[in-house]
């Protein structure tokens, strides 16, 4: 534990807002330390709580190499980039006790934690090996990843679920269940070493956003938004992170001919040069120590004799923050995403406000397991994933926005913010605060609130 927070430290806990800083990213030799470390932490000590909340005693997770269970990723150490030939990896917690027994039944041991349990030179068949340590065992539920809700838990293709159950015998198919809760458990839940990083992590995201969105980057009158998302992706590459998506930069104006506020999601912006006056909106997500970022901020150009920004605009922005505030009131532990959303557009429509739902859980995955709530284009129930109760130690994409009427525009503004933020059981808290400014090009203060 200290070496990693040694390592966070010396990486993360420099970084400073000026242009010419150097962002200090952890080199990739230190940053599968921390992955290792951080991995043998969630066996050892979240995974033993999950499967007792499941109900589940012994869960299967197999995959063939380039072909890997979403799930399995997260078990692979850090210089493992896929599974090897076929991985078998078997998990056991028989009542009562309070650690996992880990085996792989492969050719390897799987990191530190999952043990050799197979010798093809004693037995070749590694599919009997598997079955024969789960009857050995005899648990009383086993848990396979396949999920009509879950994606990320319905890994488990048809060629390896037909195969497993023809070796496993017939009075132990009764005990083969869905492992959903238990994929989505492990997939959503963050350990304390994991948050203790998760800020930092987002704080380099906000620093990337705001070189990007200012003079540095964007020249008005030259610059296009293509060149500024592009100009994304390559200081990405830079700093040795990855992103899980290709970034968007979009533009909303007072020109009438500009009705990006009536643009479906469903619709790529086109490229346009920007300037002054234009209203700029980027949604960006990094990757960095396998968890992931998703954030969406706003920056207005300054027009010549301005120095702020308009107090239309700053009104608006507090419409959106007003419904950031409103959704993370309804955060209650064991509610459900539809629920979490009804009651927040209930109270939207009591304060008279227009605007849509659309915040995902976040972690290993951008758009991660676990409660759904709203869609950009479903303001009503999602059944199955909406359905899904919220829990504690969990990270989330509070994404949304608040649709603005701006008489001085003759039409609405969208305000779309997207920041993350960790819910304890109790309470949410953003990993790196909140935009409640609008970043201004040029830039004349910081913008980031608590």
């Amino acid at each position: 534990m200290k070496k990693i927070l040694l390592l966070i430290s010396i990486g993360l806990c420099t970084l400073h807002l000026s242009h010419s800083q150097t962002h200090q990213i952890l080199s990739q030799r230190e940053q599968a330390v921390v992955i290792d470390e951080w991995l043998e932490e969630r066996i050892q000590t979240l995974l033993p709580e999950l499967m007792d909340r499941s109900g589940i005693d012994m869960w299967v997770v197999i995959s063939r190499e380039y072909n890997e269970d979403p799930v399995i990723r997260t078990f692979l150490p850090a210089t493992w980039h896929a599974a090897r030939r076929r991985t078998m990896l078997l998990m056991y917690k028989p009542e009562g006790n309070q650690e996992v027994e880990a085996l792989a039944v492969a050719r390897y041991d799987v990191g530190k934690s999952f043990t050799k349990a197979w010798d093809p030179e004693t037995q070749p068949d590694q599919w009997k090996q598997l079955t024969d340590l789960i009857v050995e065992r005899n648990p009383k539920k086993i848990g396979i990843n396949v999920s009509d809700d879950f994606g990320h838990a319905d890994g488990l293709t048809r060629t390896e679920h037909d195969l497993l159950m023809s070796y496993l015998p017939k009075n132990f198919h009764p005990k083969v269940t869905s492992a959903q809760n238990l994929s989505v458990g492990w997939l959503e839940t963050r350990i304390p070493s994991e948050m203790a990083a998760y800020r930092h992590i987002q704080s380099i995201a906000h620093e990337i956003i705001q070189e990007g969105l200012s003079e540095k980057v964007i020249t008005p009158g030259v610059t296009t938004t293509d060149d500024v998302v592009w100009w994304y992706r390559e200081r990405i590459k830079e700093l040795k992170l990855d992103t899980w998506f290709h970034p968007s930069v979009d533009i909303q104006r007072e020109d009438p001919g500009n009705q990006e506020q009536l643009r479906s999601f469903a619709v790529k912006a086109e490229s346009q040069v920007i300037m002054p006056g234009d209203l700029l909106h980027m949604d960006f997500g990094i990757a960095y120590l396998r968890l992931m970022t998703d954030t969406q901020q706003l920056a207005y150009v300054l027009k010549p004799g301005e120095n702020d920004v308009p107090a239309y605009l700053k009104d608006a922005m507090k419409v959106g923050n007003r419904v950031q505030d409103i959704l993370t009131s309804q955060f209650v532990t064991g509610r459900t995403g539809n629920e979490i959303l009804r009651e927040t557009r209930k109270i939207m429509e009591a304060e008279g406000i227009k605007g849509s739902i659309y915040s995902h859980p976040m972690g290993y995955h951008g758009h991660a397991s676990g409660p759904t709530i709203g869609m950009w284009d479903n303001q009503g129930d999602t059944p199955g994933a909406g359905d899904y109760p919220l829990n504690p130690h969990t990270a989330y994409a509070i994404e949304l926005n608040a649709v603005v009427n701006v008489p001085e525009w003759g039409k609405d503004v969208r305000i779309l913010l997207e920041e993350g933020a960790y819910f304890d059981g109790e309470k949410v808290i953003y990993l790196n605060g909140r935009q409640k400014e609008w970043l201004t090009i040029p830039r004349v203060k910081s913008y980031l609130g608590e």
